[in-house]
């Protein structure tokens, strides 16, 4: 039998997210339990948007903006899901 670990629950709810803003719309990308770990997927996000900036201009998509900021667990909508990178993958952008 495995040895288990318990995992206790932190009195602390805040979560770090990587939020996607275009123009005056702004959605929660990621959710991390570090700020390192938003951060890196903040510079990754920006990376592919970089990459990508050429299609992006020609499909008339607007560019996405990231950054990090600390959220509540209960400030999540109910149905929340990641977005992809680039944010369009799903039909709409953002």
């Amino acid at each position: 039998m495995r040895d288990l670990v318990s995992v206790g629950r932190s009195d602390d709810d805040t979560l770090w997210a990587v939020y996607a803003t275009v123009g005056r719309t702004s959605r929660v990308a990621e959710v991390f339990r570090s700020r390192p770990a938003a951060l890196a997927d903040r510079d990754w996000r920006a990376q592919q948007v970089r990459a990508y900036a050429d299609f992006l201009r020609r499909s008339e998509q607007p560019l996405p903006h990231y950054s990090v900021a600390p959220i509540k667990r209960h400030d999540l909508p109910r149905k929340w899901t990641p977005l992809p990178a680039l944010g369009f993958l799903r039909g709409q952008f953002i």
